[in-house]
């Protein structure tokens, strides 16, 4: 049986690997390992996630299709009515979705690369073009690229990420408001937002509650970062009342698991927790920040998520990362390719974590 071309093309997501894998890979027990590397959470759900987790009364019953629960968790912890709310298994998913309602095939989405890699991933499993506006060399937008690709090619989706991964900036809101009056649909990706603002967990810098006034505007979020949960894959979205009937009847419809929207629910319900959590990890950003701009060969950039890139000099990147991992035990991400030659990006993690790092690129 012939597959069709775009899937047979299609090429692999690298995603990033857990540690019994990395463990064995090294030869180092799980809990001596330093991964570093997927910008997740190290301190983990919350103690009251875990207890509701624990507890589970229906595990053995097919969750709610509508999530009315998490939705109203959501609205509670957003402000915003939870009919404009949808949860996915991951904001991964809802980028999907948005994708399979909304493209046909040969359609295009615009891409401002280096970005988050399931952009592309995800149009060219829905058989989508895909027309990239390279960043800036400080990664800001090139805007006047994005109007002129806009025009020329009529996307209809344009994604925007908010703080931008792999880098950690923001986009000037005065140019989301400028995009937004393109005829197409504005994918603003927030999954770090919170650590740009750690006092109000992104409600202040958010689109979120905008979504309500704006035909155009769908804003992701993510409880893998701020809430600790990417192995349970609890994501969330706003999209426009128009476009809401249409993703309940083409999502899978048990998408978020039980075990994820219970913990999801609890961790909402910590904000004690949520805002310790970010606020620590900010000040460790900061910390970082001073101590890699003092290694020699390094060269990081500013950031406002829980992660930071930086730039390579004089030495060879991919052989720094490897070093670190076998020799420490410490794993980071490596990237080499158009807009991050030679880079690298290290979560922030625990202090003890982060004097280890620092120690060992002192050491190499």
């Amino acid at each position: 049986m012939k597959l069709p071309a775009h899937i047979a093309n299609l090429p692999a997501y690298t995603p990033i690997e857990p540690f019994e894998v990395l463990s064995a890979r090294i030869g180092r027990a799980p809990q001596d390992i330093i991964k570093l590397d997927a910008n997740e959470n190290p301190y983990g759900m919350s103690p009251r996630a875990r207890t509701a987790l624990a507890n589970i009364d229906f595990p053995h019953i097919y969750p709610d299709p509508e999530s009315r629960a998490l939705r109203a968790a959501l609205q509670a912890f957003t402000g915003l009515d939870a009919a404009f709310l949808l949860p996915g298994s991951g904001a991964d998913e809802l980028i999907d979705l948005i994708m399979r309602v909304t493209l046909s095939p040969g359609d295009c989405i615009l891409n401002c690369p280096p970005t988050f890699g399931m952009y592309v991933f995800d149009a060219d499993l829905n058989a989508a073009r895909v027309i990239d506006v390279p960043r800036q060399p400080d990664f800001s937008l090139d805007v006047q690229g994005i109007l002129r690709a806009a025009h020329q090619h009529q996307p209809k989706l344009i994604f925007l990420t908010s703080p931008n991964n792999p880098d950690g900036s923001l986009i000037d809101p005065a140019l989301v408001d400028q995009l937004l009056e393109l005829p197409a649909l504005i994918v603003l990706d927030e999954a770090y937002i919170e650590f740009a603002d750690p006092a109000g967990l992104g409600k202040n810098l958010s689109r979120l509650g905008q979504v309500p006034q704006r035909e155009n505007l769908l804003v992701l979020r993510t409880f893998s970062k701020l809430a600790g949960l990417a192995g349970l894959r609890v994501g969330y979205g706003a999209f426009p009342g128009w476009l809401m009937p249409t993703l309940w009847k083409a999502k899978q419809p048990y998408n978020v698991n039980v075990a994820g929207s219970v913990a999801a629910i609890a961790a909402l319900e910590d904000h004690a927790y949520l805002q310790h959590t970010v606020a620590t990890l900010v000040a460790e950003r900061q910390r970082l920040a001073l101590a890699l701009a003092a290694i020699p060969y390094l060269q990081p950039y500013p950031s406002q998520a829980n992660f930071i890139l930086c730039q390579v000099h004089g030495r060879d990147a991919a052989a720094l990362k490897t070093q670190l991992a076998d020799r420490f035990g410490i794993f980071i991400r490596y990237f080499n390719k158009p807009g991050l030659r030679d880079c690298i990006r290290i979560s922030v993690g625990r202090p003890e974590q982060m004097d280890a790092l620092i120690a060992a690129l002192s050491t190499l």
